[in-house]
């Protein structure tokens, strides 16, 4: 859940320390909802915390604290969708699914050359699996992310240029892989976004609740106290705040019940 739309460098010191702190699924579904978002604040998306908190809950309620392994009840989990299940499935269980995050969608896309619709995408994916799905799957990550990248690919190093219909056909215009299912397009810019307000506030929680007067001021917007109470409801919408009466509190920090 880390890696969803972050950069392993990032993670990896993020995930020894998580795992430090919450070392077992139980662990983390016992800990309270304020201290899984503090340790989660600075890798971004924090309402991944607020899921992955409730994930953990619901492992330890529903499958007597021990992953589940089919794809229906993984789905069922708060937070977990197609590749995050099938990776679970993949890795931890080593069944034969394709993991399709966007560096596997644009081989897939590039070798057929052509843009493929969300099922099709998927069913190649779980199609070209062979007798080690764990080994296939981590040699798709790798190839994706080392020589089929989105900006200039390395086909002459690419070990599937023998199979690929988009190199074999000269590379010709548009990239098949645009707009291709599972394939990630440019994220916006953050700097002055709603997401570094969110950001912001967050971490600001972090170290206690933060009140209606000071809501601009701790989302880097001093002057736009309209902008800062439109982005603060998103937070506590997300589930990674409460409302005090007064201002704002991380889930189970707060003095007082939510209104």
């Amino acid at each position: 859940m880390m890696l969803q739309q972050t950069q392993v460098p990032r993670v990896v010191p993020r995930w020894r320390r998580f795992l430090d702190r919450f070392p077992t699924v139980a662990a983390c579904a016992l800990a309270p909802a304020a201290e899984v978002i503090d340790e989660w604040s600075g890798l971004g998306y924090n309402r991944r915390a607020v899921h992955l908190h409730r994930l953990a809950i619901s492992v330890v309620d529903d499958h007597e604290g021990r992953f589940p392994d089919t794809l229906a009840d993984l789905l069922a989990l708060p937070g977990i969708g197609p590749y995050t299940a099938r990776a679970v499935r993949v890795f931890a269980f080593e069944r034969p699914d394709g993991v399709l995050d966007t560096n596997v969608a644009r081989i897939l896309a590039r070798t057929s050359a052509r843009s493929l619709a969300p099922r099709e995408a998927q069913r190649l994916a779980d199609d070209n699996v062979g007798d080690d799905p764990w080994a296939w799957n981590q040699a798709m990550l790798d190839v994706g992310a080392r020589f089929c990248v989105a900006g200039t690919p390395n086909c002459d190093g690419c070990p599937l240029r023998v199979v690929c219909g988009w190199a074999g056909a000269g590379r010709p215009d548009p990239d098949p892989a645009l707009g291709s299912a599972a394939v990630s397009g440019r994220q916006s810019r953050f700097e002055g976004s709603d997401r570094q307000g969110r950001g912001r506030l967050v971490k600001a929680l972090a170290a206690g609740p933060v009140g209606d007067a000071e809501l601009a001021a701790a989302m880097g917007w001093p002057d736009d106290a309209d902008r800062a109470r439109r982005v603060a409801a998103t937070v506590v919408a997300d589930g990674l705040a409460v409302s005090t009466g007064e201002g704002l509190a991380l889930p189970g920090q707060a003095t007082d019940e939510p209104r």
